[in-house]
């Protein structure tokens, strides 16, 4: 009993110095087995064995102080009880440390996987911070082509506003030329109708003219 918990000590004592110290493929080995070890069975498993090593260091406890109790009753202890008394205490003391070494054992591996993912969130993380800055530049660079562009689109629209305005008073002035000839057209044509009515009178005149003159040249 007492070189089984002798090896188990010395394996846990291993187990929690590579778990601290990383040498090489080791801590990474050693967790492996460790998540191995609590999967599927494997937590009930090691709970079972250590219920059964706490029942064993309460039952060294009570032996250690029943041996302590008759010797303090017959005043000494025999050759025999002390040997129990000391056999009891180093197997009460390597369960202790057995306990407790798989306690720390267990909180390691614990804090190491928490690390890990950590390390794995913080490395995603950074891959998404580099992903935004490198879109936070696109996007910087598209709005400085949108502004150029912006400002193109500006002096263009001022360009057209001039060439409109231009328009619009060459219009205006299309338009005042079109009066000032419609104008001069309807004047035109009210002289027309004026001559045309006073051809029309003298021409009238003219033929009564013309009727008193065969009148006349034939009385």
């Amino acid at each position: 009993m007492i070189q089984l918990l002798f090896l188990v000590l010395f394996v846990e004592g291993a187990m929690a110095f590579l778990l601290l110290v990383k040498i090489g493929p080791l801590r990474d080995l050693v967790i492996k087995t460790l998540d191995q070890i609590k999967m599927g069975k494997g937590p009930a498993t090691v709970k079972t064995i250590a219920g059964t090593m706490s029942v064993i260091l309460f039952s060294s406890l009570m032996s250690i102080v029943k041996i302590q109790n008759k010797g303090a009753k017959l005043g000494t202890m025999s050759p025999m009880d002390q040997v129990l008394w000391r056999t009891h205490l180093l197997e009460a003391s390597l369960m202790g440390f057995t306990l407790f070494l798989g306690f720390i054992i267990d909180r390691v591996h614990h804090y190491l996987q928490k690390l890990n993912k950590l390390r794995s969130n913080a490395g995603a993380s950074k891959e998404e911070v580099e992903s935004i800055e490198k879109e936070k530049v696109e996007l910087k660079e598209k709005e400085e082509k949108a502004s150029k562009e912006i400002v193109q689109l500006k002096e263009q629209i001022s360009g057209l506003s001039e060439s409109l305005k231009k328009t619009k008073v060459e219009c205006e002035e299309k338009d005042k030329r079109v009066e000032t000839a419609e104008a001069h057209v309807s004047s035109l044509q009210k002289q027309a109708a004026d001559l045309l009515l006073e051809y029309d009178r003298l021409l009238e005149e003219n033929q009564n003219l013309q009727a008193q003159a065969l009148r006349n040249n034939k009385n």
